[in-house]
């Protein structure tokens, strides 16, 4: 059961950038020590060799990723602190880690900013070099950008106002920042838990509302204990690889180039993979019963009420105002450019 969990993980917090461990017949001249919470076996593991063997053969076995799966390094946190102390090079993070070195990614992370993958996909390309320089400023290199895919609201009433989810027992991961002061702004206090113990807590209804992908709540089989699911998708949390300056650049310049190249290439893939495993877990969880809560004018007033508060909050915490203006700037670009624009929907 552990396995599976750690498994489905992956995809439910943005995580999926593991590398599967591989014997080089002659040493690497790099090695790169990789903590990532990604078992050997999983479904993602195909792409995953492919792009190890590729970097180690395009490198002409210059750099060799050596993994450290299934968070036999620990969490995020521990994970960090390995990095700084030299007993590791990198790590799989999501938005939430990365926060910890460059508050400002999460900016993307906002509840209800964006209406489909193409808003995300387009703002956040704006922000790439932005974002990466601040890795680097820190210490820090960006080898690939993913996403997760939307996460939707689970619950066992249906949502439709801010009262509705005052009255609501939600779950959030651990000491986010980002969703704490979401639901502080909105009046909800929150319960922290381990991913690991949701399940029990549903049962015992400690809790009765979680955010979650739709993969996601298959595969830990949290949607059993609900009912209904959002149709408004709220956010689409990024994650990436990272590693140390300080090991990245021990690569010769040609190697580098070539290592970010193919790596952003496999993310590429990986991110379609990630996205066509929500869409499909989504028919699982029709097939199951669950109702779905409509978009609607009133649900989409909710929705923008939440945004609006939950960006105000976070200024100071996790970004400046003007970073905040400047993705509501391309934001609006986009929307100018495809009038269509309009929510992802639940088909």
């Amino acid at each position: 059961m552990r396995k599976i969990i750690i498994l489905f993980l992956i995809l439910l917090i943005g995580n999926g950038i593991p590398f599967a461990e591989a014997k080089p017949k002659d040493r690497a001249k790099v090695t790169i020590k990789i903590a990532t919470l990604a078992p050997r076996g999983s479904s993602v593991m195909n792409v995953l060799e492919k792009m190890r063997d590729k970097i180690r053969e395009e490198t002409n076995n210059e750099v060799y990723f050596k993994i450290y799966p299934g968070a036999i390094q620990g969490d995020e946190k521990d994970v960090l602190t390995k990095m700084r102390l030299g007993q590791l090079h990198g790590g799989a993070f999501t938005s939430n880690g990365m926060s910890r070195i460059v508050t400002e990614v999460r900016v993307t992370d906002i509840p209800f900013l964006f209406k489909n993958y193409e808003e995300v996909t387009y703002v956040r390309s704006k922000l790439q070099d932005k974002m990466e320089k601040l890795f680097d400023e820190k210490g820090y290199v960006v080898i690939g950008w993913s996403d997760i895919g939307f996460v939707h609201t689970f619950s066992k009433e249906p949502i439709t106002s801010i009262e509705a989810l005052r009255k609501m027992k939600v779950w959030v991961w651990g000491d986010d920042v980002l969703s704490m002061t979401i639901w502080e702004s909105l009046d909800v206090t929150p319960v922290s838990l381990s991913i690991t113990d949701v399940l029990t807590s549903l049962s015992t209804r400690l809790i009765d509302t979680a955010p979650c992908t739709p993969f996601g709540a298959v595969a830990f089989r949290w949607y059993t204990k609900f009912d209904y699911i959002t149709e408004i998708p709220s956010t689409d949390p990024s994650s990436a690889l990272l590693v140390t300056k300080k090991i990245f650049n021990k690569i010769s310049p040609e190697g580098r180039e070539k290592v970010l190249k193919i790596a952003k290439v496999y993310y590429e893939e990986i991110m379609r993979a990630n996205r066509k495993a929500n869409t499909d877990s989504l028919k699982v969880l029709k097939d199951a019963g669950i109702k779905i809560v409509p978009a609607n004018e009133k649900t989409i007033a909710f929705a923008n009420d939440l945004q609006f508060k939950a960006r105000e909050a976070l200024i100071g915490k996790l970004y400046t105002r003007e970073l905040l203006n400047e993705v509501l700037g391309y934001l609006e670009e986009y929307r100018k450019m495809h009038p269509e624009s309009d929510y992802i929907r639940i088909q």
